[in-house]
């Protein structure tokens, strides 16, 4: 398909999709907001199912191409790279935020559950590369299995937020989710609906031909699938996260930027059962290699230290951010490292 299209053009046609989905999320998180305040549901459950879903539309339209153009590793490494990545978003929101530490800011109950919930989803893959090849329908049973326990989870998320059990600790640094104006709460939100549901599909068309561009680049150039989906195209499909990130957090809604980033992580996994779907030759998750298990363990590592700052609430660590903020920033440059110097050997 582009076979004959010089390199510099694909380049440039890969900053323009990606400048597509930064234009397009700025707006989505705006929507959001006003979304989360007009049906009463909140920053945290907004962010986790509307917004982290249509951020993380365009990087399952990725991996679903990939798979079914039969590149097992650009599809599963896309997914869970994106995950890796957008993890580190959230350490450099915490630079931007200078009153506290983001997550003893951001305290919701929510949020610890789709963090907690996020773990469980990333171990059904490992499990899944580890048993005995099984497939229905050409689909391995853990795909099916990733989609029900992430609505379960949903369901569960939005309970969490309405009955909580138990609630974090309020310090004059805590911000709460407070609509801005009371008066959303009484307007309809059909209108900001609709122009979400639009830009949504302006994110699904940026990410076709983000993954078309980047099949190319795996073919003239030579490159590793693995490599290409976790630090290429990941990274510019998870530029919606970083983007709506770091306007919730101007914004004042810390929960949304939180909520927003473990959602679109936890939706991001779907993208695993996607492309199992899309994958004909066989189950997904026995045709990756190495490299897609490291990027796999490394969202898992992150998330797992997410969760642990989530849990201890450090008001102020070093240069007044959070101690796991730091530490996700080494993991990930460790990980960007090891993936160069394989890549160099």
């Amino acid at each position: 398909m582009i076979e004959g299209i010089p390199t510099i053009w694909l380049t440039v046609a890969l900053a323009v999709a990606a400048l597509v989905v930064l234009g397009a999320s700025l707006r989505l998180t705006a929507l959001a907001d006003v979304i989360a305040d007009r049906t009463g549901f909140g920053e945290a459950v907004v962010g986790a199912i509307a917004l982290g879903a249509a951020t993380s539309l365009s990087g399952m339209v990725v991996s679903v191409t990939a798979a079914l153009g039969g590149d097992a590793a650009l599809a599963f490494s896309n997914g869970v790279g994106g995950i890796a990545v957008q993890t580190l978003f959230l350490a450099i929101a915490d630079l931007t935020y200078r009153r506290a530490n983001l997550e003893h800011a951001a305290a919701e109950p929510a949020s610890l559950f789709q963090a907690t919930l996020l773990l469980l989803l990333l171990s059904i893959p490992l499990l899944a590369h580890l048993i005995p090849d099984i497939t229905v329908l050409g689909v391995n049973p853990a795909s099916i299995l990733l989609a029900l326990v992430y609505v379960w989870g949903m369901r569960v998320a939005a309970r969490v937020r309405a009955e909580p059990m138990w609630t974090a600790v309020s310090t004059d640094a805590t911000r709460l989710d407070e609509p801005e104006d009371e008066e959303e709460a009484g307007k309809s939100a059909r209108g900001a609906i609709t122009a979400f549901l639009a830009l949504m599909c302006v994110l699904a068309m940026a990410g076709w031909v983000i993954s078309v561009i980047a099949s190319g680049f795996i073919t003239r150039f030579g490159l590793s699938a693995s490599i290409v989906g976790a630090l290429m195209t990941a990274v510019i499909t998870s530029l919606p996260e970083l983007v709506t990130t770091l306007a919730a957090v101007r914004r004042g809604a810390l929960q949304l930027a939180v909520g927003g980033i473990i959602g679109g992580n936890t939706f991001d996994v779907l993208f695993l059962t996607a492309s199992d779907i899309g994958y004909r030759q066989g189950s997904l998750y026995h045709a990756i290699g190495p490299g897609d298990l490291f990027w796999l363990a490394t969202g898992l590592a992150m998330t797992s230290v997410l969760l642990l700052g989530l849990i201890l609430r450090e008001r102020n660590g070093p240069a007044r951010i959070g101690t796991e903020s730091i530490a996700l920033i080494v993991l990930y440059c460790l990980a960007v490292g090891l993936a160069a110097t394989q890549l160099a050997l």
